[in-house]
């Protein structure tokens, strides 16, 4: 069994998109990098509020919601859990996947970029990507 990861007193939050919901999202790439998992504790909401220097109330809402979502589960006098099974974690990469491509699509779009360019520049970038990992 894993605990949360540590490194989350880090996050730098997005002025432009509410709290709760980056923290949302940071277990949610935890969850799809494999750095949490089923049955892995994370703190409680006071902890993680702390730690992260949030309102409570905040952490508060995004426990609830991952709850309600269905990807964590409290368990009186014991603490939070992931509940998420493989199934739910690919649904989430999937999801998160399809909100960066619509954004960049999007983006390139407003730019002029037509379908044929986009797919040259990542064919490009993929190939210097590739290189770049083999120089490392």
């Amino acid at each position: 069994m894993h605990y949360f990861i540590e490194g989350v007193n880090n996050l730098d939050y997005d002025k432009s998109r509410a709290i709760y919901k980056q923290i949302i999202d940071d277990f949610q790439k935890q969850l799809v990098r494999g750095d949490l998992g089923p049955g892995d504790r994370i703190p409680s909401q006071r902890e993680y509020g702390l730690r992260v220097q949030v309102n409570p109330n905040t952490v508060q809402r995004a426990y609830q919601e991952l709850e309600r979502s269905g990807m964590a589960e409290t368990v009186r006098g014991q603490g939070t859990f992931i509940k998420a099974d493989a199934a739910m974690i690919d649904e989430i990469r999937q999801q998160m996947a399809n909100n960066i491509l619509d954004h960049f699509f999007a983006e390139m779009i407003s730019l002029g970029y037509s379908q044929d360019q986009i797919q040259e520049i990542l064919t490009h970038r993929w190939a210097l990507m590739k290189e770049a990992r083999i120089d490392d």
